[in-house]
Parts: C-alpha cells; structure tokens; sequence
C-alpha cells in the first residue's frame, strides 16, 4: 500500500516538497492543500507587478493545480485550509471555501503554511483602505484600488522589504507616496549608517519617509483615510499597505499536539523533524539555527524555504540529511540602488555582547578607468579574535549581489578576513577591479590587526575636545561644497607634506577624506612624521544623514 504524504502550504516550501517528494519516488499519494486559489506563485514578485515593473500577471504564477497534476500527479487542493491537526490519529482536519468540512489521514504530514501579515489592534483597522500583502489576491487588489480609483496618495505602514517594496512600485504608478517606519530607520537587517543610503534613495524619488513615527489610529474621511500620529499629527491619504512584519501562520496547530514556540513558531530539530516524527516543518513557519550564532532564530525567506523544502522530502525517503543553519542573506531593490545583507548586522552583535571589529570601504564596482563605474558601500563585520566574518552590509548601484553572495558563501565556510585578502575573483575592466572589493575589505583588516593603521568610527566625533583633539580633512577644496565635520581644518593631501608643520604634535588628528583611502594615506605619512593620528572610518560620505 502506498504511503500518503500531506503538504499544507502550496506555496515556496510545500511546493518544491511536495515536486522533490515526487521526483524521488513514484510509489507515494501526495495531496497538497492551499487556503488560496493559487500554488506556487512568486509572491516576490507581487510588489512589481502593481508598480508594472513586471506587466503580464500570468509570469507569476509559476505552476497552475492543473500542471502539478499532469506533471507530478499531486493531487492539488486549492481553496481548502486546513484548520486542525491530531498528531496522535494522524489525521488533518480541512475546511473549503464553501463550507464542506472533512478529515484526512497521513503517514507524513509536512507543514508549510508560511507568515501571515502582523495586523495590530488599533482603532480603525479594519477600515477597507488598508491592505496587506501576501498572495495574488492580496496584489490585486492593491493594484485595482490604486490604478482604478485613480489615487493620488497612499501610505505604507512599515520599512521592511515589503514595505519599501510596496512604496517603490506606489510611486510608479504617479502615486504620492508616504513609507512609516516606527523605529528611526528602515530595512532592520542593516545598521542605520547603511540603510540612510537607501532612504536617501527614496526620497530622491518622491517617497516620504517618516522614520521614527507610529500610527496610532485610522479614521475613514470622505474622501479618504486619515492617520493619526503618536506625536499628535495627521495625515490623509487614499489608500494604505499595512506591512510591519510577519508572523507564522500557526493557529490550526494550536491543539495539534506538536511543540511550538511562545509566538507560534514551529519547532523543529536539524533534521526539519517537529516533536513527532511523522511530521516536518519548512519555511516561513519554524525558527532555524541562524549559522552565526548557532542559536534559534526567525528568518523567513524563500531561499532557505526551497531548500528546507528539499532536506525534508530527502528525509522522508529515508536519507538522513541535515539544515546546518541560515545566514539570513537578502538583497533587494530601490529605484536605481541596492542594498543587500548577510550574516548579523552591529545591533545584533552589540545585544548578544560579542567582541567584534568592523571595517568600512567605498570601492568602485569594477576598474575606474572602464566607464560607468560606480561606488559600492561595504560594512563587513568580524570577530575581535579570530577575524571570522559575522556579517556584512553593501550598498550601491551595480555590483552589490556579486559582492554579497561571494561574502555569504566565505562565511558559510566560516572563513575570515584572510580569506577575503586571498580571493581569487573573475577580472576585466568591465567587470572588476585587480583587486576587488572583498580583497580590500581583507587587506584593510590586515592593517589593522598589523597595526598599519588605526581607526575611529563617526559616532566618536560627539568626544571631539579642541584642547586634545584635531579633526584634519585631507580632501581637496573643490569637494568642501558637499559639506564637511564640524571643528574640521582642511589640508588637502596633495599640500600635507608641504604644510605638515601647521599640524600640532601635541594633540590626537582625526584624519578623514571621501571614502576613508586618502585618509589612510595621511595616517601613514603623518604618524611616520611623529603625529598621533587616527583615521576615520568611512570618511565624510558616512556622516549621518538627518
């Protein structure tokens, strides 16, 4: 007789278990059930096709009920939510869309049911002008209340990647548009000296962005919905996108008998195996080990998902494979930049109290002569000891998904600035430079740890004391127009050697210049000319944006 397996969840990970578990075995009955119309969609791509970035909205939706079935022979229940599972019986309860209730046995039970869209009890919520993001229905009508009804204004509640996503392809559309981000910066996976890169970016292209604010109140208008403020302020628009997070969607498994975690989290052990062996979890549901720290985290993408997905079906045909952990990279667009993540960020280093160093740098992304070069912004992160890379940030034009996946993959082999210093990476003018980005970011870190250099970061600009300290700027006088730190004189480097001896020796220089490069060239002359000097990280382009 042959085994059943159930998959709940059609989209990333139910989906490629559910075709892996077939491409593996012929001799299984493989029922997958979605709560939606629709399977298998690039619920990525939702965000452009509201802003037509992507325009036929057929591209999305990568394999119909129909195709799984001729393809696979997966027996594919749309509009069919399943709303209970007894572990002990082995039996899941499902609820269509018209009502029908009725049980299904299994022998394996994987669970995908994703993250559903954090929506907080505040009054006016439930107002028909706010929507949330999460599947093609969720896009359409997004897309028909903006394009439709011809509106003008809109917000956004939220500056995750769907949040800034949503507001990107808002003002596409001629649509004014307003991003609402509690905390005081967007994009939580970077340090705020990264993310105001891309904020900046959006509010070069029209979006307001009110960072440090909360909403605490809707309230219908004729015309519109207004928002309330913390701060007292209101503000009207037409339409608003509620995206402020995420949480898993978990409530069937409430009496399930399976072991969750305090915020509804699936649990499950490396293998993707919940508390009871007939049953795994993937995707945007469970906690994972995060590969840094080693420890249980959140992070749902549909990278790991596809291959959580993959480990599980292995295992279910009795292989014994396991997920070694998440790194949590990302990368998304805005407008005409990237940013992209991997690893921790500084806050979380900070929280978890472990002693680390960082390095900042703003190479071009491929030789400068070759034309359309462009600066790339880099953060990497290590440990204080071992030099292991923990994390890393890259913003920029071009160039910034190369860079971020040759950074995540030296971590997934826990590799260290060295590495980074030894790379060997694909060249030409077009494409890179001799010596590439990550190769400075490992030869930075080589003068540090041999003493070549040392280095203070912006924030320490707030000690600044006249009677020990000089801020000395070595850039040349044409690029004072683009601002510059306060209490600074100005030396350009081309003159320092001639005018050394305005430098007093009694004091600590605070060297900088654009980017950080011309600045170590200071700091190497001056301290060999007896100067206490030290240089500051990054230069003036990480002066913090107001």
């Amino acid at each position: 007789m042959k085994k059943k397996v159930l998959v709940v969840g059609g989209v990333a990970g139910g989906a490629s278990a559910a075709a892996r578990l077939r491409r593996l075995s012929e001799d299984l009955d493989i029922i997958l059930f979605e709560k939606g119309p629709d399977i298998s969609f690039a619920n990525c791509g939702l965000p452009y096709f509201i802003g037509d970035v992507i325009t036929n909205r057929e591209v999305l939706l990568l394999m119909t009920p129909a195709k799984m079935k001729a393809r696979f022979d997966i027996d594919v229940r749309v509009n069919s939510c399943v709303v209970g599972v007894d572990s002990k019986k082995k039996v899941v309860e499902v609820e269509t869309t018209d009502g029908k209730k009725y049980e299904e046995s299994y022998d394996f039970l994987v669970l995908a049911p994703g993250a559903k869209p954090v929506v907080p009890s505040i009054p006016g919520i439930d107002s028909k002008r706010i929507f949330t993001l999460r599947n093609v229905v969720d896009m359409d009508r997004i897309k028909n209340k903006a394009t439709e009804n011809g509106v003008k204004k809109a917000a956004v509640i939220g500056g995750g990647f769907v949040g800034v996503e949503s507001a990107e392809n808002l003002a596409h559309l001629g649509v004014e548009v307003s991003l609402i981000e509690a905390t005081d910066a967007i994009l939580a996976p970077y340090d705020k000296e990264m993310s105001d890169f891309l904020e900046v970016e959006l509010k070069r292209n029209n979006v307001k962005v009110n960072v440090g604010s909360k909403v605490v109140k809707f309230e219908e208008s004729e015309n519109g919905i207004k928002l309330f403020y913390e701060n007292g302020s209101v503000e009207e628009v037409e339409m608003v996108v509620l995206a402020i997070g995420v949480t898993p969607d978990t409530a069937f498994l409430k009496d399930s008998g399976l072991e969750l975690g305090t915020k509804g989290h699936v649990l499950v052990n490396d293998s993707l195996r919940t508390s009871d062996e007939s049953v795994y979890a993937v995707g945007d549901a469970i906690l994972v080990k995060n590969f840094v720290t080693e420890k249980e985290g959140y992070i749902p993408l549909a990278g790991p998902a596809n291959r959580q997905a993959r480990i599980v079906a292995n295992n279910i045909m009795g292989r014994d494979e396991k997920y070694i952990g998440s790194l949590g990279t990302s990368i998304l667009k805005v407008f005409d930049m990237a940013g992209a993540a991997t690893g921790l960020n500084e806050k979380n280093l900070i929280a978890l109290g472990r002693e680390y160093k960082k390095v900042y740098l703003t190479p071009n992304d491929h030789a400068n002569y070759y034309p359309g070069a462009t600066p790339v912004t880099m953060k990497i992160l290590y440990d204080a000891k071992t030099e292991e890379i923990l994390g890393g940030q890259v913003v920029g034009a071009k160039g910034v998904d190369k860079i971020i996946d040759v950074l995540a993959t030296v971590m997934k082999f826990k590799g260290t600035m060295d590495d980074l210093a030894e790379l060997e990476l694909a060249y030409a003018p077009p494409f890179n430079s001799p010596k590439s980005p990550l190769n400075m970011a490992g030869f930075v870190a080589e003068n540090l740890r041999d003493g070549m250099v040392e280095q203070i970061f912006v924030e320490k600009l707030k000690e600044y004391d006249k009677d020990k300290n000089v801020i000395l700027d070595v850039r040349e006088k044409f690029e004072l127009v683009a601002g510059h730190f306060e209490n600074d004189i100005n030396i350009p480097l081309s003159e320092l050697r001639k005018r050394v001896n305005e430098l007093p020796k009694d004091k600590e220089i605070w060297v900088y210049c654009a980017i950080g490069l011309r600045g170590y060239i200071a700091y190497r002359f001056l301290t060999q000319e007896g100067y206490k000097v030290k240089n500051i990280a990054g230069g003036y382009k990480l002066k913090p944006k107001k």
